[in-house]
């Protein structure tokens, strides 16, 4: 029955849509967020076999800092990371209300067998379940927005830029410009 009012009301948006492009409404993304959360994304119903320890949450944030934080930042909020937005869709906001009404087990399933088309990987065969698990737990206990700084893949490319700028001056005017030496 949940699922036939699910297809129902993607039906709808998608015929109310038509072809127009542009940002989802409201609407649009109460039935897609529906949709993620009763129908595609599965573990529902898993249990975290992890305590809720801070060791527990120390190891997971260690897992999540050597796998995650390219994309979401070393505090899970996309600080930092320069892609983040501008990715179609925009990397999750893993503090956000969306991502964290996951059960336990949806987050650890997402970890498991990633979002297609979202650029989200699946972590099967890399990481052991205990791993994933602990994981989540970080997800559920991440720190304040910014606190824990910029990854340093991007802070050492942000660093290079500036040294350029410094090194060549201000800005010349397009036909006298510099060629772009450095490679990322």
């Amino acid at each position: 029955m949940k699922l036939s009012a699910i297809s129902s009301g993607l039906i709808l948006v998608v015929s109310l849509a038509g072809c127009k492009a542009g940002k989802p409404g409201g609407l649009e993304r109460s039935v897609i967020t529906g949709i993620k959360h009763e129908v595609t994304i599965g573990g529902k119903d898993w249990k975290n076999p992890v305590a809720d320890t801070e060791e527990a949450q120390k190891e997971g944030a260690e897992h999540f800092q050597h796998h995650c934080q390219i994309c979401h930042g070393l505090d899970g909020q996309n600080s930092g990371v320069p892609f983040a937005l501008k990715m179609s869709p925009p990397v999750a906001d893993l503090a956000s209300k969306d991502v964290q009404e996951y059960s336990d087990g949806q987050l650890k399933w997402i970890i498991e067998n990633g979002i297609g088309p979202s650029g989200m990987p699946g972590w099967k065969g890399i990481l052991e379940d205990d791993e994933m698990w602990k994981m989540v737990r970080y997800i559920r206990h991440l720190p304040a927005k910014g606190s824990l700084g910029t990854p340093a893949v991007f802070k050492e490319e942000a660093e290079q830029h500036e040294e350029m700028e410094h090194e060549h001056g201000a800005p010349q005017k397009k036909d006298e410009a510099k060629p772009h030496t450095h490679s990322h």
